[in-house]
């Protein structure tokens, strides 16, 4: 049986950053842990229409910077900013009274994000759409705006069949194993009718393509840094 390993956590530290950058002593690490998955949990639900791709978090003593990642910036702001100020009393509560402080990036090309690529082919599988032509029509897409390889794996009930299966489709190369190369991970899950179904990708970047986003991760701890001193 095959050992399966996250494909970011694999990277970390070589092309990949954490998504929660803080440090804490041990008393304080489940607090903290636990405050993170209720933030991720609070915007990713808040903003479900807004294509969030990723939720970066970073603490510095009594103040938490929430850095969404998103190809919708306008949804996620709203009207004179009031969306914003909304998750930013919520995300205080939910934290003890902390000063919050949102932060967006917009995402230029959501078509090589793989996050956004999979909760794409999910949505699609939720309107009823057929799987394979959603698969189909995401990869060609993503190879179109210059990807080197894509794969997707979508897993459960496909199309309402009494016995659940696993398909995928792949086109160009994902050299999964080869650390040095950007590729890209996503997870989404479609509710459908007849059960839930898991639709996983991944996308092999050009190298250009990937270094100005591997630059963007990097520099943002040296910032929270400066900051904090």
């Amino acid at each position: 049986m095959g050992q399966k390993v996250n494909p970011i956590g694999y990277r970390l530290a070589v092309s990949r950053d954490w998504r929660s950058r803080w440090f804490a002593s041990p008393k304080e690490l489940p607090e903290f842990l636990h405050s993170d998955i209720k933030i991720r949990k609070y915007v990713k639900d808040k903003l479900r229409l807004a294509a969030v791709a990723k939720i970066v978090i970073e603490r510095a003593w009594n103040s938490i910077r929430v850095t969404i990642h998103t190809a919708r910036p306008g949804i996620v702001i709203g009207r004179k900013g009031t969306e914003i100020e909304k998750m930013t009393e919520e995300i205080g509560r939910m934290s003890g009274g902390k000063s919050v402080k949102i932060d967006i990036q917009e995402i230029k090309t959501p078509e090589l994000d793989a996050q956004l690529v999979a909760e794409n082919v999910a949505l699609q599988m939720e309107r009823r759409i057929s799987f394979r032509r959603a698969m189909k029509k995401a990869l060609q897409t993503t190879m179109d705006f210059g990807a080197d390889g894509i794969k997707i794996r979508c897993a459960g009930r496909l199309g309402g069949a009494e016995i659940s299966r696993a398909e995928w489709y792949r086109e160009g190369k994902i050299p999964l194993h080869t650390l040095r190369v950007p590729i890209d991970y996503g997870f989404a899950e479609a509710h459908t009718t007849y059960g839930v179904i898991g639709v996983k990708c991944w996308i092999c970047k050009k190298p250009e393509l990937a270094a100005p986003a591997e630059k963007q991760e990097k520099q943002a701890p040296a910032e929270v840094a400066a900051a904090g001193n």
